[in-house]
């Protein structure tokens, strides 16, 4: 039987720098045509070998996202105007909000799940996630799915 692909989402600190440095090695090749693999590999002092293991594996969350939908869970304060803020960092990153759903607070705190559309003109996604992690109040922003 054939083993379904997985995958996870994971925080920048969370991945082998070895990784890093094959998405690094990418960019490089991309943004200087001329660039040869091994030249770049060397620049990243990564082994050719590990590149090409990983290279259709590894790949920056925001650079493939373009017309999926992510779904987000964030738990947050009962406050006035968070959900509010919230959005408007949404808005600001032209993802487009698909459903919206907060659950009755208890003890002052709510969930809330979000899910958005990745489109062409939206944004850095990622960047977009840190600025609701930074928002007061807010205790974490979860990836939760991508489609």
């Amino acid at each position: 039987m054939e083993e379904k692909t997985k995958y996870f989402v994971l925080k920048q600190k969370a991945v082998p720098e070895v990784l890093l440095k094959v998405v690094e090695a990418k960019k490089l090749i991309e943004s200087e045509r001329a660039l040869t693999i091994q030249e770049a590999t060397e620049r990243m002092g990564i082994s050719r070998s590990s590149f090409y293991k990983y290279k259709d594996d590894i790949f920056p969350f925001y650079d493939n996202a373009k017309g999926k939908t992510i779904t987000l869970v964030l738990q947050m304060d009962d406050e006035r105007g968070l959900l509010s803020d919230l959005l408007h960092i949404v808005a600001l990153c032209k993802a487009n909000i698909l459903t919206i759903h907060q659950s009755i607070p208890v003890n002052n705190v709510a969930t809330l799940t979000l899910s958005v559309e990745v489109r062409q003109d939206t944004g850095n996604v990622s960047r977009m996630v840190e600025e609701m992690e930074e928002k007061a109040g807010v205790h974490y922003v979860k990836i939760i799915a991508r489609e």
